[in-house]
């Protein structure tokens, strides 16, 4: 088959190393925004009088044909073309005649394939900001049911404080929040059209780029012909924030793992998100939540990747960059399925309160309020830190918890302890009364809650 552009070769390479080269394999995930892109590329020369009306209409009509035949999946793509534009523009000239050639008249493929990328990521992102908006929506309704849950509060996976659970599964909604609107914030950049800037110079041809940008509802266009080919750096900060997301993710996803775990028994997930073993009849496993922290693995190959293609190159276009879409388009898959299924996670999720309240009535969390207790009577905090430091080590030695240490040893530790002491060492007592502004306090969850609430869709 000869090449679209092959007037200048004497020979044809080898089926292998065409096979090699093409990009067709997976850029044809791209078809529907190369159409787009066609369509309004030809509209413009029409608009400009570069092409003829008569000419306009029949390459539209022809890309319309092909959209519909794209849409049935009846187009049988060649890795002799290469990749997505070359075969469109031949199965354009097999459909209308040699005038199908004209739609190439002012444009690359480098200007081409760089408007089908901020095309395709355009419309993915709004795709992914919709997809944690509904997770987070999840989070909200669970976290709503569990404000005065209380569960113990961790650092260095140790037992630190009792805390609301509503309070903890909402950390993950600001996370999450701050992940939306870094995509948000990332449309500016995915928001701006490459078409016309040609091969890096431009073209002699009197058209208009901000009007076919308009017919593709482009905010604006690249004031710079190289920059529009050779940048890339919006497909990077797409992978930047898919990574940042993924790792917040990650993160809830191990504590899904652990509080479903005998030694936690906290929640229990349900069993459309779990999976069993080959060999052990007992096992309920949280595969998909696995899963998830493992993806997350990938997505930031595919940012470390894309960044290690582009460091060395020298403007404009490169065939290195044919290795951006790849990861590109494993991202948004990737992300497109990890997070309805952990929305769906935490939808169904029973949360064991009986588990988690016996987490809480015994352990040593409550010695904070033991010490703030002193120190609101008048002692220096670190003196009470020490005071009940020790206690903690006596109730150690004796086997007992703060809240079962008899009244004695608590006055022989401090003659400022009095016996309502039992009722501030109560976990709900010290959870109830931490209602500093984004504290754990019930009052200031069911604020942040509210607040919560106004940035999600209902």
């Amino acid at each position: 088959m000869t090449k679209l552009w092959g007037g200048r070769f004497q020979k044809s390479a080898e089926q292998w190393v065409d096979e090699f080269g093409a990009s067709i394999e997976f850029d044809q995930k791209l078809v529907m925004e190369d159409i787009e892109g066609s369509k309004a590329h030809v509209k413009m020369l029409g608009a400009c009088e570069i092409l003829t009306e008569d000419d306009t209409a029949l390459i539209l009509s022809g890309l319309q044909t092909l959209k519909e035949k794209a849409a049935a999946g009846d187009l049988a793509y060649s890795s002799a073309n290469e990749d997505i534009h070359l075969n469109l523009e031949r199965f354009l000239i097999e459909e209308i005649g040699p005038v199908g050639g004209k739609l190439h008249t002012g444009r690359s493929r480098n200007d081409q394939v760089a408007t089908d990328m901020h095309l395709y990521l355009k419309n993915r992102v709004g795709e992914i900001i919709e997809a944690v908006d509904n997770f987070q929506q999840a989070i909200v309704e669970q976290a709503e049911s569990h404000v005065e849950t209380i569960v113990p509060g961790y650092t260095h996976l140790q037992r630190a404080q009792p805390i609301s659970f509503g309070h903890h599964l909402l950390t993950y909604f600001w996370m999450l929040q701050r992940d939306k609107e870094r995509l948000s914030e990332s449309l500016k950049r995915i928001d701006m059209s490459p078409l016309g800037a040609g091969a890096m110079s431009g073209t002699t041809f009197p058209i208009d780029r901000e009007l076919a940008a308009e017919y593709l509802g482009f905010a604006g266009v690249y004031p710079n012909s190289i920059d529009a080919v050779s940048d890339r750096d919006f497909i990077v900060e797409f992978l930047s924030n898919a990574s940042m997301l993924m790792m917040h993710m990650s993160r809830f996803a191990e504590e899904i793992i652990l509080w479903s775990s005998e030694e936690f028994r906290f929640i229990e997930l349900d069993d459309t998100f779990s999976t069993g073993s080959s060999i052990m009849p007992q096992k309920k496993n949280p595969d998909m939540a696995e899963l998830i922290r493992g993806k997350t693995g990938r997505v930031y190959g595919n940012l470390f990747g894309l960044l290690t293609t582009l460091k060395g190159l020298p403007l404009a276009y490169n065939k290195d960059m044919q290795e951006d879409k790849e990861g590109m388009f494993d991202t948004v898959h990737t992300l497109m399925g990890s997070l309805p299924i952990f929305e769906g996670m935490v939808r169904t999720m029973t949360v064991r309160t009986d588990s988690m309240e016996r987490a809480v009535s015994s352990d040593f969390s409550n010695a904070t309020e033991l010490a703030d207790y002193l120190a609101a009577k008048g002692m220096p905090f670190r003196e009470a830190h020490d005071v009940t430091g020790k206690l903690v080590f006596t109730c150690i030695q004796r086997g007992y918890y703060l809240k079962d240490l008899p009244f004695d040893d608590m006055k022989a530790a401090s003659p400022l302890i009095e016996e309502d002491i039992y009722e501030t060492l109560k976990p709900r007592t010290a959870v109830e009364r931490r209602n500093s502004l984004g504290g754990t306090g019930f009052g200031q969850v069911h604020k942040q809650m509210e607040q919560a609430k106004t940035l999600v869709k209902h």
